[in-house]
């Protein structure tokens, strides 16, 4: 498991920067998401296309089948990174406990 880098950034105790670094970091990882899904789509929609207009080729169907399954696995390869991040940026931005703070 990762170090905790920022286990004692408590929200109440951070900068407007910070909070701004934050937010732009959780944009950052929707826009990943994004990119994923985009790129899962075109790899699907490449593999239906030989699928569809080369159905009598058999090394072109192979191929169509193997993009469509290569699709399906990046995009879970990216819900799986945007889950992954999140939960990561959701500790880091948690609230210390109360055991823990400073008196």
């Amino acid at each position: 498991m990762a170090p905790k880098l920022y286990s004692k950034a408590a929200p109440d105790e951070m900068i407007l920067r910070d909070h701004l670094a934050h937010e732009r970091t959780v944009l950052a990882n929707e826009r990943s998401l994004l990119a994923y899904v985009r790129t899962a789509i075109a790899i699907v929609a490449g593999g239906a296309t030989l699928l569809k207009v080369f159905a009598d080729v058999t090394l072109l169907r192979v191929l169509g089948i193997v993009l469509l399954v290569v699709g399906v696995l990046v995009l879970l390869l990216g819900l799986w990174r945007f889950a992954v991040v999140a939960r990561r940026l959701r500790t880091v931005y948690q609230h210390t406990p109360p055991s823990e703070q400073p008196s």
